[in-house]
């Protein structure tokens, strides 16, 4: 099995999310794991969070299946049904269509990481929880909206 050099991967930072959401990243950053591998299924990538900062925004997908195991320190993770700690070890599963909407959080004084690995599928839609924005994807381009599909201000 080839081994994934982590160390000379790229590391990317920032977000794709429409203007001052972009900023809400900030902390944030990961690193394509499977995509050196030739994977083309499914993504997979080591996400690391700086104290204070979040995965993502809330969001839940209609197609894709979504799994993550935090790696270090401790992560909060926030969904309908409140919040819930995961240290080293622990995995949540998010399957596509369940409108429950997730993210993570690094509420803790040290970096946190987890790797996640999702669905690759040509097309998408995703939706925010905590605000009315939505966003489709089709073949690697990503167009934000609101839920009704009018422009975002």
């Amino acid at each position: 099995m080839p081994k994934v050099d982590i160390a000379s991967l790229p590391v990317k930072t920032g977000s794709g999310y429409p203007g001052a959401r972009a900023a809400l990243m900030d902390g944030r950053s990961q690193v394509a794991l499977g995509d050196p591998g030739g994977l083309t299924q499914f993504g997979a990538n080591l996400v690391t969070l700086a104290p204070g900062a979040l995965s993502s925004l809330r969001h839940w997908h209609e197609k894709q299946d979504e799994f993550l195991v935090v790696t270090a320190g401790v992560c909060t993770l926030v969904d309908d049904s409140g919040e819930t700690e995961l240290a080293a070890g622990d995995c949540a599963a998010f399957p596509a269509g369940d409108p429950n909407g997730h993210h993570l959080v690094n509420k803790s004084k040290a970096d946190a990481a987890f790797v996640v690995v999702g669905t690759r599928t040509p097309t998408e839609v995703a939706y925010y929880s905590d605000e009315d924005m939505m966003v489709t994807v089709d073949n690697g381009t990503y167009t934000f909206t609101r839920k009704d599909g009018s422009a975002l201000d």
